[in-house]
């Protein structure tokens, strides 16, 4: 089975958003997918989920950063008029704080049921919601290469998109406990090391055979290559609450993605972290976000991880002027520094004691930016 990769020869953006779906006065999920989408009928932009109280939504393929912005602006304008009629609210964060997983309806679609079928109360718990970013790559060879590369980034992105210290009505203790569920999947989590398209070849020829997936649709690593599309998907970020978040780590990860495909072209190794170090700076980012110290090499030695990202923003200032992307890729600088939407969130928690305080919070952080009057 010979794994064609559709490369685009140039750096093309897709962003999907999982939204929640909330009720207008008690903002618990509710599941209003359905006739959301009877409303949007056609638009292919807007999809179901496996939860029912969840609402995708995906842009075109973008030349570039600007048209992403238009693009999810409108779309998520026009979302929301609908919502609006339905009476629904949306929100962008990892998890929801009150809801309770076992309460969620699954959307009936054969592919949820059999995902819920095979994995059990681990896929009945997916009740979190995330940002997934394309970024186009000319080739499968080099979509491995920056594939492995970039698991040495995985802490600084889900530092800075760190949104979901709540779940089940309990401050967990974590800045995202979004990604420690999906870890429990079998095939979620942090991406094997691969040496080449051939191997990626031969590990979807294994799991499909072996029936452990139908499709690379099936496989949500933090970091994938994309065949179809020919691009390499971020997945490891939590939902950012506004539109201006969204775009300054979408910009980011565009540079990096563009940053390593040009040391790859001119013949740079691309070094990346040993295993056991990408996996304890996955671990202390979704445990403490931007307060992480992270392992930097063999030897042990730390750095903060917010200083981390700001040097990234500064070795990747060149490429994001190059993409036209500078100004939305800075504003990764004023996440850091005031913190991420997780710090937000336990603060208005601290200082009310209300989990529905919260999400109107989170509520208002998307609407407004989207331009949207309350």
């Amino acid at each position: 089975m010979k794994t064609h990769f559709n490369g685009s020869p140039n750096p093309t953006l897709g962003v999907e958003l999982e939204l929640q779906i909330l009720d207008p006065e008690t903002k618990n999920l509710v599941s209003g997918a359905q006739q959301i989408l009877e409303r949007v009928d056609g638009d292919d932009h807007i999809k179901p989920e496996l939860i029912q109280s969840t609402i995708e939504l995906n842009t075109d393929v973008c030349a570039n950063i600007a048209a992403v912005r238009t693009d999810l602006t409108e779309r998520l304008q026009s979302l929301q008029a609908v919502c609006d009629e339905l009476g629904y609210e949306l929100a962008s964060v990892g998890t929801h704080p009150f809801s309770k997983w076992g309460e969620q309806e699954i959307t009936p679609k054969d592919r949820y049921h059999r995902l819920i079928d095979r994995c059990q109360w681990p896929a009945r718990r997916l009740m979190i919601f995330g940002l997934h970013v394309h970024v186009g790559v000319p080739s499968g060879e080099q979509a491995i290469a920056i594939f492995n590369a970039l698991s040495t980034f995985i802490p600084h992105l889900l530092s800075l998109s760190a949104s979901s210290p709540f779940f089940d009505s309990y401050d967990t203790g974590l800045a995202s406990t979004r990604v420690k569920i999906f870890e429990t999947l079998p095939t979620a989590g942090l991406p094997y090391r691969l040496l080449n398209w051939a191997e990626f070849q031969r590990f979807m020829i294994t799991l499909v055979n072996a029936k452990a997936i139908q499709s690379i649709r099936e496989v949500w690593w933090d970091i994938r290559p994309h065949p179809g599309f020919g691009t390499i998907e971020l997945r490891v970020c939590d939902g950012l609450p506004s539109l201006d978040e969204i775009m300054a780590v979408t910009a980011l990860i565009q540079a990096l993605v563009v940053w390593l495909g040009d040391r790859y072209e001119e013949g740079d190794y691309l070094p990346a972290l040993r295993d056991w170090v990408v996996r304890e700076n996955k671990w202390r980012a979704a445990r403490w976000s931007v307060d992480a110290e992270i392992i930097t090499d063999d030897d042990g030695n730390l750095q903060p991880v917010s200083e981390s990202i700001h040097e990234l923003v500064e070795s990747l200032a060149p490429v994001a002027k190059r993409l036209g992307s500078y100004d939305e890729m800075m504003r990764v600088k004023q996440i850091v520094d005031g913190g991420p939407s997780f710090k937000r969130q336990r603060q208005i928690y601290a200082e009310s004691g209300d989990f529905k305080t919260v999400m109107e919070a989170t509520i208002k952080e998307l609407r407004e930016n989207t331009q949207i009057s309350v």
